[in-house]
């Protein structure tokens, strides 16, 4: 597997200030062609780190409600639950889940009616506290930095790293640590994949 050298941090980087900003542009700051810039950004896009090209919305622009930050507890196992009913809802912006399953959320809420939202949004069975703190200002200011690509062994959740496999199977690149771990992987996909078919 391929890892991230320094023109592919900076296209990200790129990237990440504009989303919409032209291929040729890109080529022009990284010394490169448009179409070189273009697989790089496939490939990046095929290894599954850059995941979709997004609108940023500066929300102090718009009359919708109070900005606030949500400190939610779940209760023993319900953090996954709480994640997914949040991250649908719509004035929520942000969810960060911490190991303690805490759940912190950034959210423009209309009238700061915290009780509505999370009673639209979750079962608030799965709450067992939530703290709410009122937001000045945000920035979101997301970076590649010195990041290595690093995805986790479809087969034991080891690290991928350089040395490590990809394998496509039904249109979806899975990666391994190993060649073993590739080999077990595919073996399974395949007996299941048998299994679903006979």
């Amino acid at each position: 597997m391929r890892g991230l050298d320094e023109t592919d941090r900076q296209i990200l980087d790129l990237l990440l200030a504009d989303g919409r900003r032209p291929y040729s542009e890109i080529a022009e700051a990284v010394d490169l062609s448009a179409p070189a810039v273009s697989d790089r950004v496939d490939r990046l896009r095929e290894t599954g780190l850059l995941r979709r090209f997004t609108v940023d919305i500066d929300r102090s622009m718009l009359r919708e409600g109070i900005p606030l930050l949500l400190d939610l507890t779940a209760r023993p196992g319900r953090a996954a639950d709480l994640r997914a009913g949040l991250e649908t809802a719509d004035p929520i912006e942000h969810v960060f889940t911490t190991a303690d399953e805490r759940l912190v959320v950034t959210a423009t809420v209309p009238d700061a009616d915290v009780e509505d939202l999370l009673d639209d949004a979750v079962d608030l069975d799965a709450v067992a506290s939530y703290e709410v703190d009122l937001l000045t200002d945000t920035d979101w200011s997301p970076g590649m930095g010195e990041a290595e690509l690093a995805p986790a062994c479809a087969e034991c959740g080891n690290t991928v790293t350089v040395e490590g496999e990809t394998a496509r199977l039904d249109g979806e690149l899975y990666h391994f640590c190993c060649g073993s771990c590739e080999s077990q992987f595919v073996e399974q996909y395949e007996t299941l994949q048998e299994g679903i078919d006979s």
